[in-house]
């Protein structure tokens, strides 16, 4: 039998703030990391909050320091997703104690991370200097500060891992794919350990002005931290939020031949396609409902065995649904048992990097039994009122194993199951 793979390390970079610690903490005491958006000036966009990662300026005890990152001559050839990733993989690293130095082990390392849309700010600014300046004054670094895949590859080239390199451009799926195909490369046995989960940062003009015009945002102006209400029968569209979510992974033998600490199983993942619609899933979620059964089937667990749903609940109306659709799909009578928190009530959405960040939650919930609150859930949607949200505040709670979904445009699915060490 096959040794089980397990989470050594974990890092993060969120609206919340830097590192998993502080991120949690704040997350349990019910704070909100969604606030206006001071980035830019919005003008006449009817978006005006997101959850942006606070700097050193507003947050001194867990701001983002880019100097801390990188220095100025390298920040140049990067884009903020990048340096997000930069900054959680140091910490998911350190936490593991693994810099591999040999060329065996540095071949062994695999670095997946995802992303929804990469560099696109870089792409809209790149664009402005083209209409008004001319190409001679593009940067050459251009092309590597958006290139969706630069995440893997700058924290691939910085700490010298030599495995396989990959990142799923999957939408809002992409941080749990990045974590499925960590797990798929180790049990093949192309990798020993990886490096996974997801990085975005386009809170731009552009991205929120396109999403707008989909009606796919909030356009919450006056409370910013009630913008984000998922399964709230007020809620009125997904807020954007940015940052980083990364976990060392590798198997328990491996953990246990070099001195590392298992902090947390993962158990089971599961993929599918929707094959129904560019952005939204089938009224009875079996698209979505299929990966979750293949995720339970890989884990060896009925259904009632999962203790808690960290959704992927973004608070949009159309989505929100479809979501439960798929819970009532996958695990019918006990799924009213299971309790439910929804993190982007706290972060935004943080698109290509949610997946990463809210298995971050999720493993952290199984490692201390206790479960996340669902913010802004004042008025549950009538048909959802026999489901157990955690709501207003965190709850104690005994879990052993966890479920994280994400899913994306264009009928993408993913699970992912975490259980207790």
């Amino acid at each position: 039998m096959s040794s089980p793979l397990v989470i050594t390390g974990m890092g993060m970079v969120s609206p919340l703030g830097c590192g998993v610690n502080a991120s949690w903490e704040r997350l349990l005491a019910g704070r909100s990391g969604v606030s206006s958006i001071t980035r830019f000036e919005t003008g006449d966009l009817p978006i005006k909050v997101a959850g942006s990662v606070p700097g050193m300026e507003s947050d001194p005890e867990a701001g983002f320091d880019p100097d801390r990152v990188a220095d100025a001559k390298e920040r140049r050839k990067m884009e903020l997703f990048s340096l997000y990733a930069m900054a959680a993989a140091e910490e998911a690293l350190t936490q593991a104690n693994w810099f591999p130095s040999s060329d065996e082990d540095r071949l062994a390392t695999a670095t997946i991370v995802g992303s929804g849309i990469g560099g696109f700010p870089t792409i809209t600014q790149a664009q402005d200097t083209l209409t008004t300046r001319g190409h001679r004054r593009l940067s050459p670094f251009t092309v590597p500060a958006f290139l969706a895949n630069l995440a893997a590859g700058n924290v691939s080239i910085r700490y010298g891992l030599r495995g396989p390199l990959g990142c799923p451009v999957t939408a809002c799926a992409a941080g749990v794919q990045a974590i499925g195909d960590g797990m798929r490369l180790i049990r093949s046995g192309e990798a020993e350990v990886a490096l996974v989960g997801g990085a975005e940062a386009c809170i731009d003009p552009l991205s929120l002005a396109s999403f707008h015009a989909m009606k796919a945002l909030s356009t919450e102006q006056e409370a910013p931290a009630k913008a984000s209400r998922p399964f709230d029968q007020a809620r009125n569209g997904f807020v954007m939020g940015e940052g980083a979510g990364l976990l060392v992974i590798e198997t328990l033998a491996h953990a246990e031949a070099r001195g590392a600490t298992p902090l947390a199983f993962l158990s089971g993942y599961g993929t599918s396609a929707d094959a129904h619609h560019i952005t939204a899933g089938p009224e009875d979620g079996a698209g979505a409902a299929a990966a979750i059964r293949a995720a339970l089937r890989m884990a060896g667990l009925a259904p009632e065995a999962i203790d808690h749903i960290n959704a992927h609940a973004t608070s949009t109306p159309v989505g929100d649904r479809a979501e439960i659709a798929s819970l009532r799909n996958a695990f019918g009578d006990a799924l009213p048992g299971i309790p439910i928190s929804a993190t982007k009530s706290a972060t935004g959405h943080l698109l290509g990097a949610a997946g990463g960040v809210e298995s971050i939650f999720s493993a952290l919930a199984a490692i201390q039994d206790r479960l996340p609150p669902t913010l802004n859930l004042e008025h549950v949607d009538a048909d959802l009122s026999d489901l157990n949200f955690v709501s207003g505040e965190a709850r104690e709670h005994r879990c052993r194993h966890v479920l994280c979904n994400g899913f994306g445009f264009g009928g993408v699915n993913a699970a992912l199951i975490v259980s207790k060490a």
